[in-house]
């Protein structure tokens, strides 16, 4: 049976409802009917692939309450930007493992809020195993859009990602393409590491609308090509063959003018499928604080505005996969 078009993914689970990468939050999308769910990947100190947004956990967990870890508040920098909090890679996941989820956005999602402090910090391999669960429950295939984060940064702290990514995803038997697997990053060396170790699944190489990969910064300095050029036609001619698809912000998409009005659909996603590239949008959410201004309405940052009009375009550019933070209107819109 052909695969529906777009896959509707799952962003860190259903964050709209419930705090971002905590175990409800993927239960939630996986009973709401997604094609798949998408975990962020970053490392603990003793080299456990836990997920989270970032490796900061200042704001998405309880680690500021809990006095124990006061000392561990610090400053770094990551991928070229200062921040300070707590990091994932200065704790054991026993640590970790006791810590409990929040949710990022309160003053935006305020629902999801109430659900704060109730829920573990996961692994990769708990996800990994609550898909493969999901499946043989819903006999249904469900896949795992997993995002390695930080790759580069990492590495410098003598962490080789790419080889506790294929060990887990062997560990956890999602090595061998008997689940629908991506894996994408917005540093594509980890992508070709991850790659040439064998294991099966779509490499996804993820575009920003500013900017330029931080693993070719690091290489080329400011010689490195920015996102927009890799987007270009000549840039996805780069890409063609090296990965299996690109993941696009969606202003790449929506082209917004001066105004914040979208001229799209762009032509980046057919120029993709020129080139025999997958394309993902991502993410589609429905309040005020993440439309472009054509599409807002009245009632705040938090209200939900025009934003069905906003998927319309993103639909109608014929994207292969869309990342949603409400699973529900995800799944009903895109089918």
């Amino acid at each position: 049976m052909p695969r529906i078009r777009p896959l509707v993914i799952g962003h860190r689970g259903a964050p709209g409802y419930r705090p971002e990468h905590s175990r409800s939050s993927y239960d939630l999308a996986l009973a709401m009917g997604v094609d798949a769910v998408e975990p962020d990947i970053v490392v603990s100190r003793d080299g456990v692939l836990v997920v989270r947004h970032e490796n900061e956990i200042g704001s998405t967990t309880d680690v500021s309450t809990r006095p124990e870890f006061a000392d561990r508040r610090t400053t770094k920098v990551v991928d070229g930007a200062e921040l300070t909090g707590w990091f994932t890679e200065d704790f054991a996941w026993e640590e970790l493992a006791t810590l409990r989820c929040r949710e990022r956005l309160p003053k935006i999602r305020e629902s999801s809020a109430s659900f704060d402090d109730q829920q573990s910090v996961l692994r990769l391999h708990d996800v990994l195993e609550l898909v493969r669960g999901a499946s043989l429950e819903q006999g249904r295939e469900i896949g795992v859009v997993l995002e390695i984060k930080h790759a580069t940064y990492f590495e410098g702290l003598g962490w080789d990602v790419a080889s506790l990514v294929d060990a887990e995803l062997r560990a956890s038997r999602w090595a061998g393409g008997e689940l629908p697997l991506v894996i994408e990053s917005f540093e594509s060396t980890v992508l070709a590491r991850v790659k040439e170790r064998g294991i099966r699944g779509a490499y996804v190489y993820l575009l920003e609308a500013s900017g330029s990969a931080f693993d070719l910064v690091a290489a080329h300095g400011k010689a490195a090509p920015t996102y927009r050029q890799t987007a270009t036609p000549a840039g996805l001619d780069a890409l063609a063959g090296v990965v299996d698809g690109i993941s696009l912000d969606k202003r790449m998409i929506l082209a917004p003018d001066r105004l914040g009005r979208a001229t799209g659909p762009s032509r980046v996603v057919a120029d993709g499928h020129e080139r025999g590239l997958q394309v993902f949008a991502w993410t589609c959410r429905p309040e005020n604080a993440f439309l472009v201004p054509q599409f807002r309405t009245r009632g705040g940052a938090a209200a939900f505005g025009d934003w069905e009009s906003e998927w319309a375009v993103i639909r109608d550019a014929g994207i292969d996969g869309v990342f949603v933070d409400h699973p529900d209107l995800g799944v009903s819109f895109f089918r």
